[in-house]
């Protein structure tokens, strides 16, 4: 068997097909919708690979037209689909969602997930050497929570091993996913499995009841040697403790240095929808991470990834080009105070001052 080709990072889990609504109102009321596409770790690969990284997104899909528009957008944005399965007798997943932003009163979300293509993942379905063939192996709770093969593969793939590479674990806890109250406890053994854990402060305190702020949801996950706590409009902490301590499965070269813990704020945005503004934080995080960058900036681009994404109506957006989020990421901390950015504000070749207001 031939081995496969080396990459930057490797996401795994389902992506869906996405109809968003042509206008606002209840799902009942809508007439008509656009289709797009939406899944976590697909969202991380595309804006990853949007912004010149390699990439394997690897996942199922059913043999249909949906899996069809799914595995050509997702690969329109550089991303290797050459992994992901085609099954003949389970569907591609679907969902609908409102115009509304995800914490408005009046936003809904209808899946049709349930005994999709994806869901079908397991260790007998995925060649593990395709996974492991990274730098980095993205993940996140939203997979465990599928089915019981998923769940088998997340523990077999976060396991300690020599050909382990570094895992990346956003916890996207989904309460309404998991078929019973053990969902709370296996994301948490998950998370203190990985080596680089994106977790919101919100989400921890309804997971875990973890209530204090980030130092509070670093007592409950001092094992990831990174942690990094996002707190909504505020900003994001990041500690960093340990790199390296666990051999193998955490590699150096990735240059952490250890922090007890920095935080820096987010820049205002006008919100268009926040759908997909976790996973484009993710990706910005890990973009910089890849590159070395030092941990202020590492946080400072998952800010403007996600500015991005919050921009948009969809769950996905070009990330800012590499130079122009380069450039707002070294500002000063009273320019980057000032920032305000607005739909359209990644259009090449913008300037810091085009962007912001004081």
């Amino acid at each position: 068997m031939t081995a496969p080709d080396a990459v930057d990072v490797v996401a795994l889990g389902e992506s869906m097909v996405t109809f968003l609504p042509t206008r606002p109102g209840r799902l009942a009321d809508v007439p008509s919708f656009d289709r797009a596409i939406g899944g976590a770790e697909s969202n991380v690969a595309c804006g990853l690979a949007a912004a010149g990284h390699a990439v394997r997104w690897v996942s199922r899909v059913g043999a249909d037209g949906f899996g069809d528009h799914l595995v050509a957008a997702i690969g329109a944005y550089g991303v290797d689909v050459s992994s992901v399965g085609r099954d003949r007798s389970r569907p591609t997943g679907v969902y609908f969602r409102t115009a509304g932003d995800r914490a408005g009163t009046d936003h809904e979300v209808a899946y049709y997930r349930a005994g999709s293509a994806a869901s079908a993942m397991s260790t007998a379905t995925v060649d593990p050497a395709v996974v492991r063939a990274g730098r980095v192996l993205h993940l996140s709770g939203i997979t465990a929570a599928l089915s019981s093969g998923c769940l088998e593969l997340l523990w077999e793939l976060t396991a300690p091993g020599p050909d382990r590479p570094l895992i990346s674990f956003d916890v996207n806890h989904r309460s309404g996913l998991w078929p019973t109250a053990e969902g709370p406890r296996v994301l948490l053994e998950l998370a203190r499995r990985a080596d680089l854990v994106f977790v919101g402060e919100d989400e921890a305190e309804e997971a875990w009841g973890v209530t204090g702020g980030p130092s509070a949801v670093r007592e409950v996950l001092p094992e990831p040697p990174v942690l990094v706590v996002k707190r909504g409009e505020a900003g994001a902490t990041a500690f960093v403790s340990g790199a390296g301590s666990r051999g193998p499965v955490a590699p150096t070269p990735l240059g952490w240095d250890d922090s007890p813990g920095i935080f820096v704020p987010s820049v205002a945005v006008d919100v268009v929808a926040s759908t997909g503004a976790g996973d484009a934080f993710a990706a910005g995080f890990l973009s910089a991470t890849l590159r070395g960058l030092p941990l202020r900036d590492r946080l400072r681009h998952g800010h403007l990834w996600a500015a991005a994404a919050l921009t948009v109506p969809g769950d996905l957006a070009v990330p800012p080009s590499r130079g122009h989020a380069d450039r707002l990421a070294a500002l000063d901390d009273h320019t980057w105070g000032t920032l305000r950015l607005g739909p359209g504000w990644t259009q090449a070749g913008a300037a810091p001052e085009e962007v912001s207001t004081p």
